[in-house]
């Protein structure tokens, strides 16, 4: 019997819900009105528009050279947050590894993504650039 009484009750839902999805007779749909051709000989013509420009320049103090391309090499666990903000990503994965080699029985010790993660968030902080990333993920004592 309880059964019997969801179907309909799911069934009656069913059925309010495509009821208002039926076809809308009315000339105003959704906001949009409907565009008829007028009948008049009155011909509409409008003028072409231009766009103007303006060129926008760069601040005269904007550097010219590109930026200076990550570093391969890393100096181990004595990395600084400074140095592993400047690491390619599968430098800063050896880097870490070489931390929870250097650090055997942290927190961190057996979960190498997330001490990856929160190095990447810890060096983020400016106060850390000069801070190794063993202390700056709390791997290590200060």
């Amino acid at each position: 019997m309880k059964r019997m009484s969801v179907i309909v009750c799911a069934f009656g839902a069913l059925a309010l819900g495509l009821s208002g999805c039926g076809q809308d007779e009315s000339p105003e749909v959704n906001g949009l009105r409907k565009v008829t051709q007028s009948s008049s000989s009155e011909a509409h013509t409008t003028a072409p528009t231009t766009t103007t420009f303006t060129v926008v320049e760069p601040p005269a103090d904007a550097p010219t050279t590109p930026a200076l391309a990550k570093q391969t090499t890393a100096n181990g666990a004595q990395t600084t947050c400074g140095e592993f903000r400047d690491l390619t990503d599968d430098t800063q994965k050896q880097v870490i590894d070489q931390v929870l080699t250097a650090n055997p029985g942290s927190e961190l010790e057996g979960s190498p993504n997330v001490a990856l993660g929160t190095a990447k968030l810890a060096c983020l902080a400016q106060t850390y650039t000069d801070t190794p990333v063993a202390v700056a993920i709390r791997v290590a004592a200060k």
